[in-house]
């Protein structure tokens, strides 16, 4: 299939390098301190909540294999 191309003026794609706006944009707004604090405080409440939840998740992935390694099974004592 073929594009159709709409003819643009050179001079526009021209000037399309050299354009500048004339508007600023508004200035950046600080936070406050209470914002600040917030901010913190959502971030350790979440990064205690993966903390623990790998704490008390980590005994349930444990297949139980580490206490019994020590010790060799009955079949293996008997040879």
């Amino acid at each position: 299939m073929f594009r159709r191309r709409e003819s643009v003026p050179f001079s526009f794609v021209a000037e399309s390098d050299r354009f500048r706006s004339n508007v600023t944009p508004p200035p950046a707004v600080r936070a406050s301190v209470p914002e600040l604090l917030g901010r913190s405080l959502i971030g350790l409440t979440v990064v205690a909540g993966l903390v623990g939840s790998l704490l008390l998740g980590l005994p349930a992935l444990d297949s139980g294999q580490s206490a019994s390694h020590g010790k060799q099974s009955e079949a293996s004592q008997g040879r």
